[in-house]
């Protein structure tokens, strides 16, 4: 897409306020949040999957998982799992700030590789993914087997920056981006697509 185009799409759908200070906050942190044409994506699939439980992996300042609540079901509730303590404070302002009720986020600070293998089978409509790249592949592993059949992964920053289509980048977070891309393609469990918003959104429904 041309400069215009690519505009018009990413700002299709504006952000209110709870979303813009939330993304200036991440910003301030240093962790670069999902853009406003992914997030819409993503509170599209919580929507159109009627998703009550979701996880995420990569809490941020709280972007993502306002574009998945914003999706979801009154009841449903989001698990988000960050490293870093200092990103779910940020959250939780966030979340505040949009109304937010308390019961409907579950914030669990550690490893999301720690983290993930504790979670029960089959038990999430969606899984959504924008943390540490060099880790997606192993993402890639928990989060299937986190889903319910119908279920769907989402994975932020998949082009990554258009490394991914130039062979000459070996570095590992670009190895990782086209590690999981093939993964999910091959895979005969997953039905894939690669969004081309932001910085590339692979989405995948687990059939069965």
């Amino acid at each position: 897409m041309d400069a215009p185009t690519r505009e018009y799409v990413e700002h299709y759908l504006p952000e209110d306020p709870a979303l813009a200070a939330a993304r200036a906050r991440g910003a301030e942190l240093g962790c670069v949040p999902i853009g406003s044409g992914g997030g819409a994506a993503l509170r599209f699939l919580a929507a159109a999957l009627r998703a009550k439980a979701v996880v995420e992996v990569g809490t941020g300042a709280g972007v993502g998982a306002l574009y998945l609540l914003g999706g979801m079901p009154a009841a449903g509730v989001l698990t988000s799992i960050d490293v870093r303590p200092e990103h779910q404070r940020a959250a939780r302002v966030a979340f505040a700030e949009a109304g937010v009720a308390v019961s409907r986020t579950r914030l669990i600070t550690g490893r999301a590789l720690d983290v993930l293998p504790r979670l029960a089978d089959g038990a999430y409509d969606l899984v959504f993914v924008d943390a540490a790249k060099s880790e997606y592949p192993r993402y890639l592993q928990e989060g299937v087997r986190l889903l319910r059949p119908g279920g769907v992964i989402a994975f932020d920053n998949v082009l990554w920056h258009g490394r991914v289509v130039d062979p000459a980048h070996r570095d590992a977070d670009t190895v990782a981006m086209r590690e999981v891309a093939r993964t999910v393609r091959d895979d005969d469990r997953l039905v894939p697509v690669i969004l081309p918003l932001g910085d590339g959104l692979l989405v995948a429904a687990k059939s069965g």
